[in-house]
């Protein structure tokens, strides 16, 4: 009788196992849902239901020329935190989120960490500047590959969004929410603070928009400006009190329904 045991440096890998496979273009479906399931699965361990996102440069610094953005995205992502805390029973309510890096980002996860508060980092790898900053929470640090799937835990999750100035990255995110609240794509009302006006009012000029009809004069009121940390934090106190205090699903984390246009009441 001859030896029939199997010669295992033989047997190919099952495919999750399969680097080769799991790095390769037929894998990407598969790549682009483990950035949604694996998010998904810390928001629920950690009890995050929902969020309130910070945008900014990642290049203003506390020394820089407009260094007070810093100073104030600390401040109003701390004072955000302090008042959020009553809220928190079974999950935590209207957690600071930014994009993880450092700048405003890290501002916003600083503050939220100086009111002993849970704070989120949504980071992409990129060549330059993108780096995890230290103050975000560990088990809610998370490092994206793709920028629509960052994108869609920023929109989903958010409450409310306060973009402080920033160049392109900050502008795309920025008119990503706008459109979405512009088009009730989604089921829900976002809180938009655009701070710094002179800064917004001069790099973009929304009011030329409305006179060349590519918004609506009411499209104006889908945000609101903000100069300082305390007139900031009552604009959203008094959207997130209005609008978000009672949860639009049960679900933990409590991910915004999309509205389909076949049915009025929305889908997921």
């Amino acid at each position: 009788m001859t030896d029939q045991t199997p010669i295992n440096d033989a047997r190919r890998p099952v495919a999750y196992l399969n680097q080769a496979f799991l790095n390769s273009p037929d894998a990407r479906a598969l790549r682009i849902l483990a950035e949604f399931l694996e998010p998904l699965a810390h928001f629920r361990r950690e009890k995050v239901r929902d969020t309130v996102v910070f945008f900014g440069s990642a290049r203003l610094r506390p020394d820089s020329p407009l260094g007070r953005y810093y100073e104030d995205a600390r401040t109003l992502a701390k004072l955000l935190t302090e008042w959020a805390e009553q809220f928190t029973n079974s999950t935590y309510r209207f957690v600071v989120c930014s994009g993880g890096g450092p700048g405003i980002m890290e501002a916003a996860n600083r503050g939220a960490s100086e009111a002993n508060g849970k704070t989120v980092g949504l980071n992409i790898g990129l060549p330059f500047e993108q780096f995890p900053n230290p103050y975000i929470t560990p088990e809610l640090s998370f490092e994206f590959h793709y920028f629509f799937m960052r994108k869609f835990w920023f929109a989903y999750l958010s409450k409310a969004l306060v973009v402080f100035p920033g160049g392109f990255g900050t502008m795309d995110e920025m008119m990503e929410i706008l459109t979405l609240t512009q088009t009730q794509k989604l089921a829900k009302k976002i809180t938009v603070l655009l701070y710094g006006s002179e800064y917004w009012k001069e790099v973009i000029n929304f009011d030329a928009l409305v006179k060349y009809g590519m918004i609506a004069p009411e499209d104006l009121n889908l945000f609101h400006y903000a100069d300082d940390p305390q007139t900031a934090f009552e604009l959203l106190k008094a959207g997130l009190t209005t609008y978000a205090l009672q949860p639009e699903t049960p679900e933990t984390p409590a991910i915004s329904r999309s509205r389909n246009p076949q049915k009025p009441a929305g889908t997921s």
